[in-house]
C-alpha cells in the first residue's frame, strides 16, 4: 500500500489529508445528527404535560432549551408566548436559523473535499503525463520502464481522487437531506405550538 501511495507522487499527500478530513466529518456528523438527539420523541408530550400542570417556569424553559435543538426552538416560542403570535414566530425563526447553522456544521467542508479531490487527481494526471513526455523527449520510447513511473502516477492519483470524492459527495448529499428533514419537522412542531397556545388548534 505504501509503495502504491509513493508511486502516486507528492499529490497523494493532499488527497490522503482530504480523505482523513472527510472520514472525520462523516463520523462526527453521524454522531451529531442522530434523530433521537435532534428530535427527542418524548419531548413534545412532556411540554404539554408541564403546560397543563403550570410548571413551564424559567427553570423548565432553560432545561428545555439545553435539551436538544427541537427543545431550543420550542423554548424560544414558549418564552415569548405572552407577547403575541408574531413575536413568538419571530423568536422561533431567530433561534431556528442558529440551529440550522449548527446542524449544517462541516457540511460545506465536506462538499469542498468532494469537489477538490477529483481536481487534485486530475492535476496528478497532468503531472504524470508531463513526466511521461519529458521522458520521451530525453530517452525516446524504446524503454517502457522509463515511461511507467509517469503513467502510474497519472492513474493512481486519478483513482485516489475519485475514491475520496465519490463517498464524500454521497454523504454530503445525505446529510443535507437529513438536515432538511429535521428542519421541516422542527417547523411543524413550532407551528403546532403557536397554534395551540393561541387557541387555533387542539393539543395533539
Amino acid at each position: 500500500m505504501f509503495d502504491l501511495i509513493k508511486s502516486g507522487g507528492w499529490l497523494m499527500l493532499p488527497i490522503i489529508l482530504c480523505s482523513i478530513g472527510a472520514m472525520a466529518i462523516i463520523g462526527e456528523r453521524f454522531w451529531t445528527l442522530r434523530k433521537n438527539k435532534i428530535l427527542p420523541p418524548d419531548l413534545v408530550p412532556q411540554i404539554w404535560k408541564l403546560s397543563r400542570e403550570g410548571k413551564l417556569d424559567a427553570s423548565a424553559l432553560r432545561s428545555l432549551k439545553m435539551s436538544s435543538p427541537l427543545g431550543a426552538v420550542l423554548a424560544a416560542g414558549l418564552a415569548n408566548s405572552r407577547h403575541g403570535r408574531d413575536i413568538m414566530r419571530t423568536s422561533i425563526e431567530e433561534v431556528g436559523r442558529q440551529i440550522v447553522h449548527d446542524l449544517e456544521k462541516f457540511l460545506n467542508t465536506l462538499g469542498t473535499i468532494a469537489s477538490i479531490t477529483p481536481l487534485l487527481g486530475l492535476l496528478g494526471t497532468v503531472v504524470g503525463m508531463i513526466k511521461v513526455f519529458t521522458a520521451i523527449m530525453m530517452h525516446g520510447v524504446g524503454d517502457p520502464t522509463i515511461l511507467a513511473g509517469g503513467i502510474s502516477e497519472a492513474l493512481i492519483t486519478t483513482a485516489a481522487g475519485l475514491s475520496v470524492a465519490i463517498p464524500s459527495l454521497i454523504f454530503h448529499r445525505y446529510f443535507e437531506r437529513l438536515v432538511d428533514e429535521y428542519v421541516l419537522n422542527m417547523e411543524e412542531e413550532a407551528l403546532r405550538l403557536i397554534d395551540v397556545l393561541h387557541g387555533e388548534r387542539e393539543e395533539a
